[in-house]
């Protein structure tokens, strides 16, 4: 379980990234078009900390609990 939101946390890392690459591309084509990837790249690091702030609390609880 806790690999699956491990390789979930790089999920969103990856759609970050991919978010700040488009937006490069974009920008002086279609400039509404690139304030959505921003949205998608901001939304995507914030998700990537919650998940893994989550997770560390997962496992956190899980060591005390086996101890």
């Amino acid at each position: 379980m806790i690999k699956i939101l491990k390789y979930t946390e790089y999920l969103y890392l990856f759609v970050a990234i991919f978010s700040l690459y488009k937006i490069t591309q974009v920008w002086n084509t279609d400039r509404n078009f690139a304030y959505l990837f921003i949205f998608f790249a901001i939304a995507s690091i914030g998700m990537f900390l919650f998940r893994r702030k989550y997770r560390r609390r997962f496992e956190q609880r899980q060591r005390e609990n086996q101890e």
